[in-house]
């Protein structure tokens, strides 16, 4: 009896160490999407007032979570019986993600001047300001959601040919990884300038290190956000082109001897101005109804 215990502890173990391959696999797998997620996620995380940066990214990063619980047994499920539907959601996904990266440049490029004007003259109230945060916390989601679908479909394609429990763990273990490791880091970013103005109170002398070091962080991180953006912007394009470039089979021999990420891009765009102008004709004749 003792043998048959310590022969299932070997059993044990040796599925725990085919489950640590098969994630570093996974998350080799998963690296790109994992930096275009950081750069959107901390581009939707910032503009909010300090001292609800961090109840901000604490309900967003709380709805990742929620976003993979749902995501996840779906996956799994539609990855036995329905594989074509995770192709046509992806899809869907991507249109949506080159929609937002349009978006962000149309505003960019025409309407700039306009909205800085508006949030200049307008005195919000707290309430109008609990109700914008409110709509970007959601916008953040619906985007996170997107990406996290992505996530687990990379994860899930390595360990596909393997037992149900194995492609469970192994993916499971890339979600939770991919929500901390992502919000981690952009909790980091946002509170940049929280810690540099820590380090120079800490100084006692006009010329410290620590002071230098705050200062430098104070100072960057506009350029930072400003930075996070741009790199958001092009990281939506370039996951949604990537998804159609990978999922559309005519679109994946199109153009081939085009690197692969200016072609993601350009699909990107492409697909982008047109959902655009899809949705722009669609808003305008609602509203002449």
């Amino acid at each position: 009896m003792a043998s048959g215990f310590f022969a299932l502890l070997d059993d044990i173990a040796a599925i725990m160490d085919d489950v640590a391959v098969m994630s570093k696999v996974a998350a080799k797998k998963t690296a790109g999407i994992l930096g275009d997620d950081l750069a959107v996620n901390a581009e939707k995380a910032s503009g909010f007032v300090s001292s609800r940066e961090l109840p901000v990214l604490w309900a967003i990063a709380k709805g990742s979570f929620i976003n993979k619980l749902i995501i996840l047994p779906i996956a799994f499920l539609l990855s036995a019986f329905f594989p074509v539907a995770i192709v046509i959601i992806l899809v869907l996904g991507g249109l949506f993600l080159a929609y937002e990266g349009a978006e962000k440049i149309y505003e960019f490029f025409f309407h700039r001047n306009h909205a800085k004007s508006d949030i200049l003259t307008q005195n919000y109230t707290e309430a109008e300001i609990l109700a914008m945060e409110k709509d970007k916390i959601k916008s953040a989601i619906i985007t996170d959601f997107i990406l996290s679908v992505e996530i687990v479909i990379i994860a899930l394609g390595t360990v596909i040919e393997e037992s149900l429990s194995t492609q469970i763990a192994v993916v499971s273990i890339i979600a939770i990884l991919a929500t901390v490791g992502v919000y981690g880091i952009v909790a980091l970013i946002v509170r940049m300038d929280e810690v540099g103005f820590k380090l120079i109170a800490l100084s006692t002398k006009e010329k410290s290190f620590s002071k230098w070091i705050g200062n430098i962080l104070v100072q960057a991180l506009p350029k930072v956000i400003k930075s996070l953006a741009v790199i958001g912007t092009i990281a939506l394009l370039l996951v949604s082109g990537g998804i159609f470039a990978h999922n559309i089979d005519f679109l994946h021999h199109f153009a081939p001897q085009l690197p692969s990420f200016v072609k993601e891009f350009a699909l990107g765009l492409v697909f982008g101005f047109i959902v655009l102008g899809i949705v722009t004709i669609f808003k305008k004749v609602l509203g002449k109804k």
